[in-house]
């Protein structure tokens, strides 16, 4: 039997995850190995350097540089308030004295008799990690952060905008082929994460923003709703970093495409829990999926067909295409041929024979699947 490896999607109800948490920069951590954390609680902190302000003191007092350090009314570490005078000029007969102040709160760093420019550091930027899922501290990193570990209901997407958001899952589809309209979000889908069917508007996407709602979920979304609701033609580099108001993530592909039976029916299996989402995409070298995490899984239900799975393809294996013509379709294996075939661009490549749900069998080049791992 002819094997082949190809990494996928996974779509399980229940695995063994650990999230690393980081800080920027060193810090403090805030939580010890074996504590039992929620998502939102805070595991790291540590502050960014403030900005730096440039003043020239000097032009504005109309004076010499070297003038300078007599006509500070602070001196080198000693903090300002935004509108406090930080220098004045001597006038004419003690008359006609000009002012300058501080444009920011911060602390005075420097004073150059040279430039006779004046640094004002702007008080440091906090910066706070949480812990994104609920699971226990198994492990910590001095200075840096920890990484948490948790059963959890896991499912990954193809492609996805926006940044780590929590909230409560909630079904607004009553079948994966749906279209996820602004009339079916309400505002009691504040703070949730919406999961629809197979296609969503950009109206239902500002709807949601409008609503508070956490997320959205769904099977597909074509370019022009995409760059309607975002208002710019998204890149191929990493996704989010989208400061739109809402994680979206779509399970399938472009364009209006159901959402896989077994991640719609997964999905409503896990409705009203807490789940921790995150849009961000990579497709290039260091691939990253978006991801929904449903901490709280039965122990019971973890698979044991890991090393199955990455010993390669099979037959029986479910797989997605990731290119056209059948982009987004989902079947099973059903051969794997060892020869190599001859492909429309005339290439030889191995390829495997697919079976799609409404019966129709196809070959496909092996390069163009990816496994869903269940």
């Amino acid at each position: 039997m002819a094997h082949a490896y190809t990494p996928g999607l996974k779509v399980t109800k229940a695995t063994i995850l650990r999230k690393e948490r980081r800080l920027p920069l060193p810090g403090e951590v805030l939580v010890k190995k074996g504590d039992k954390v929620k998502a939102e609680d805070i595991v790291a902190r540590t502050e960014l350097p403030g900005n730096v302000r440039p003043i020239n003191v000097a032009g504005q007092l109309s004076v010499p540089p070297g003038d300078l350090p007599h006509l500070m009314l602070k001196k080198v570490g000693d903090p300002v308030k935004k509108g406090e005078p930080i220098a004045q000029s001597k006038g004419i007969f003690g008359l006609f004295k000009s002012t300058v102040t501080s444009p920011v709160d911060g602390t005075i760093k420097s004073i150059s008799n040279v430039t006779g420019q004046v640094i004002i550091e702007e008080p440091p930027i906090p910066v706070e990690v949480i812990a994104y899922i609920d699971g226990e501290v198994v492990d910590v990193i001095p200075n840096e952060g920890v990484v948490i570990e948790t059963i959890a209901t896991f499912v990954q997407g193809i492609f996805g905008i926006g940044g780590e958001r929590i909230g409560h899952l909630k079904i607004k589809a009553s079948s994966p082929d749906d279209t996820l309209t602004p009339d079916k979000i309400t505002p009691d889908d504040k703070d949730m994460v919406i999961v629809g069917g197979a296609f969503v508007t950009a109206d239902a996407l500002r709807k949601a923003v409008e609503v508070g709602a956490a997320g959205i979920v769904v099977g597909g979304i074509d370019d022009k709703n995409l760059r309607d609701f975002l208002g710019y033609d998204i890149g191929v580099a990493i996704t989010g970093s989208e400061q739109k108001g809402i994680t979206l993530i779509i399970t399938e592909g472009f364009g209006k495409i159901s959402m896989a039976h077994r991640t719609f029916e997964l999905l409503k299996s896990i409705e009203g829990k807490k789940v921790s989402i995150n849009g961000a995409t990579q497709i290039r070298a260091g691939v990253i999926r978006p991801e929904i995490i449903a901490p709280g899984a039965n122990p019971e239900d973890l698979k044991k067909d890991h090393e199955e799975i990455a010993a390669g393809l099979d037959i029986g294996t479910h797989v997605r295409v990731i290119r056209e013509p059948y982009f987004g379709k989902i079947g099973r294996v059903t051969a794997l041929p060892a020869e190599l075939q001859v492909i429309e661009t005339e290439a030889k490549v191995r390829v495997l024979e697919l079976e799609f749900d409404d019966g129709t069998r196809v070959l496909v080049p092996r390069a163009n699947v990816e496994i869903i791992e269940d």
